[in-house]
């Protein structure tokens, strides 16, 4: 049996014993300092290897309103370095067919930024480009940041220009996302 627990502001599917353990971990990590990875962990926090990449499209909220999506599986394969704790670059390739800068300025949350074509249509048959933001870190299994981890989790957001369609509105679609190595 699984419940919801939210990793930030996105849900996260936990088995429901595990909840348990987790609500306790996180009170007592409540009060606690945040620690800095060392210089020693930078290559422990560099990602690389293949990934399972799950938007969950049944959590999508387009413009902050609730609204099923299409589940989105892809592989990804991710190469990247760490000047430091801190700082790390790299790339991401899909088997979606595009590859885009992979980045970490803090240690914990990487992002992932490429343009969509064609992304949204308007109803005269004009297309316009989505620019698609995963942001992600390393979690435990009750969705609790863990350096380390191989299963990383956060968000995968898509934005269509402000104006498209003579619409002074942009497209917002935002979903759970999560990425599970394979090797």
């Amino acid at each position: 049996m699984c419940a919801m627990k939210r990793f930030g502001t996105f849900p996260i599917a936990v088995p429901a014993r595990r909840l348990a353990h987790g609500t306790l971990l996180s009170a007592i990590m409540i009060g606690g300092s945040v620690v800095v990875p060392s210089a020693q962990a930078a290559t422990d926090i560099a990602l690389s290897g293949r990934y399972n990449a799950t938007s969950l499209g049944n959590w999508a909220k387009t413009n902050d309103a609730y609204h099923d999506e299409a589940t989105v599986r892809s592989v990804w394969t991710i190469n990247s370095s760490c000047l430091d704790a801190q700082e790390c670059r790299g790339t991401v390739t899909s088997d979606q067919g595009w590859s885009a800068p992979l980045a970490s300025h803090d240690g914990q949350q990487w992002i992932v930024k490429h343009d969509v074509p064609n992304w949204e249509t308007c109803p005269d048959g004009s297309p316009n480009t989505g620019q698609q933001v995963f942001t992600f870190v390393p979690v435990d299994n009750n969705g609790n940041f863990q350096a380390g981890s191989s299963t990383l989790a956060g968000r995968d957001k898509t934005v269509g220009p402000s104006g498209a369609c003579r619409v002074n509105k942009w497209l917002a679609i935002e979903m759970p996302f999560r990425l599970d190595k394979i090797s």
